[in-house]
């Protein structure tokens, strides 16, 4: 290797003695990095090749790993010199990392007069655009087809009454949904029975096809019983009196007592959780409108000084979530009730949706109860992973091979929980790695949480809602929860994607004619 490498954990190109105005000089860098992709992303392919058994999943994930290998090096120097050019600059060469090198590598070589041995071939039309082929191939085997005139899929969560009313699942499907999504942490397996029969029938009334996702609950800690002493009597559990900043709460594993002297107290309905906490770590309440951080841990369990809250104070009551940025906990993502709700979702599921996953085990577990659920000759379930935590998001490759590896697989950025875990300053940044890895492996990605949540719940969308709906063309499938406008959602959601979708389909724009001017 030539001097503008730098050793390190991996060879980093150092472009500041380059003159990379030079095309000579920009060809043979353009060429080290090929040659470097190949390398390193041979290495990381290798280690995960025992993990893939499906054959469809296989040039995808060797595509992931150039991706990688590729994302180690810092290429804004070479996307400003190769612009001039007139070539590609690489800024959308995600689902075609070496079709990509090696078109811009091969027309170079060209303007250079550099003998054709010396240089890849240049890839046919077919070739290069394989990647884009197969993220559709992989999506429709998760999701199924889309409607003719739409490319993103529609997701929508299935109130109560979907069980008992036909009428108003047909008008769902016939607006444009695609996939239906019912929340196990919601009612039993009788109305999910009738929802999904209802689904059945519409599919076979209008001949439109709707795949069904069942949401398994997960851990998912939250406040179970919360008392305030200050203002309400030692018998009044679930008091939603405020908390202000600079005050305490104490975070207790059993049910709240009368015996301690702090005012405000909780349990956490997963007490192994307080386990795991130090002074210090970060703890959020109710989708992180509520701050707080350990300032001691005692017998009676963890103290919180309340660090963000309104002026006005918070209030705490029942079911509010936690999160916990700080700290990686470590418990199963599979709950008991998860299982025996597998003995139904495993038969009766197109895809199963996955809660706090955060490492390739967690999947496998998953994988697993799947399995031992199945029927001989049944096809195992697609599997949507949440990603919600830091720890998720820097296993996301690990995830993707070992699910992917095996069965139909989606992301769904879990933005709510995501949000409060990393910071909502990182969301955006996040969101947008997050798609641009998953579409390297040619998985689709579902972009989920407060889509368009105005409209759905008051009929009237906000303007920032509806530009969040558009970039959600940037994804394979959008999500909306349920709401009393739950179907105008889905009629003004079809209409927004199928109009953007004319002007961007992932992170390429599309220059159709302009009409207003």
């Amino acid at each position: 290797m030539t001097s503008n490498l730098v050793k390190g954990e991996h060879l980093v190109f150092n472009y500041s003695s380059l003159d990379l105005s030079d095309s000579q000089t920009l060809l043979a860098t353009l060429q080290q990095l090929r040659q470097l992709v190949i390398q390193e992303g041979q290495e990381i392919f290798n280690q995960w090749r025992s993990h893939i058994q499906r054959q469809a999943f296989l040039q995808s994930s060797q595509n992931l790993a150039y991706y990688l290998a590729l994302r180690r090096h810092d290429l804004r120097p070479l996307q400003a010199a190769l612009m001039p050019w007139g070539l590609s600059s690489l800024g959308r060469i995600e689902a075609r990392v070496l079709p990509n090198l090696d078109a811009a590598i091969a027309t170079l070589g060209v303007i250079c007069q550099n003998k054709s041995d010396s240089l890849p071939k240049h890839p046919s039309l077919a070739a290069f655009f394989e990647g884009e082929r197969l993220l559709e191939r992989h999506t429709e085997d998760l999701l199924g087809r889309t409607l003719s005139h739409r490319r993103v899929r529609i997701m929508v969560t299935l109130p109560t009454i979907a069980a008992s009313n036909y009428e108003f699942v047909r008008d769902l499907i016939q607006r444009g949904t695609n996939c239906v999504r019912i929340n196990c942490a919601h009612d039993t397996s009788v109305e999910w029975s009738a929802m999904i029969a209802n689904v059945r029938m519409v599919e076979a009334e209008t001949e439109q096809k709707c795949k069904v996702l069942m949401d398994l609950a997960g851990p998912k800690p939250r406040i179970g019983i919360a008392r305030c002493l200050r203002h309400a009597g030692a018998n009044a559990p679930n008091a939603k009196q405020g908390i202000f900043r600079g005050e305490c709460l104490l975070l207790t594993r059993d049910l709240p007592t009368t015996n301690s002297s702090i005012c405000f107290q909780a349990n956490c309905t997963i007490p192994e959780v307080l386990d795991q906490l130090e002074v210090g770590a970060s703890v959020w309440i109710d989708d992180g409108h509520i701050g707080a951080k350990v300032e001691s841990i005692t017998e009676e369990g963890v103290l919180l000084r309340i660090t963000h809250a309104r002026f006005k104070g918070e209030k705490i009551g029942a079911d509010k979530g936690l999160n916990f940025p700080d700290t990686i906990l470590r418990f199963s993502p599979l709950t008991e009730k998860d299982r025996q709700d597998l003995d139904f979702v495993a038969t009766h599921a197109d895809i199963v949706g996955y809660s706090f996953v955060q490492e390739p085990a967690d999947i496998e577990l998953l994988q697993r109860e799947l399995q031992a659920r199945l029927p001989a000759n049944v096809s195992i379930p697609g599997i949507i992973a949440k990603i919600e935590t830091p720890l998720a998001v820097s296993n996301l490759p690990e995830l993707i091979v070992q699910a992917a590896g095996k069965q139909p697989f989606g992301i769904m950025i879990a933005r709510g929980d995501l949000a409060v875990e990393i910071g909502y300053q990182r969301l955006a940044e996040i969101q947008e790695e997050i798609l641009w890895l998953c579409e390297a492996a040619h998985v689709p990605v579902i972009w989920a949480t407060q889509v368009m949540e105005n409209l759905v719940k008051n009929g009237t969308p906000s303007r920032a809602e509806i530009t969040d709906a558009a970039m959600a063309e940037r994804a394979e499938c959008v999500m909306l929860n349920k709401g009393a406008y739950i179907a105008e959602a889905v009629t003004i959601l079809d209409d927004v994607l199928t109009r953007m979708q004319a002007h961007q389909v992932k992170k390429t724009p599309q220059l159709r004619a302009l009409h207003s001017w």
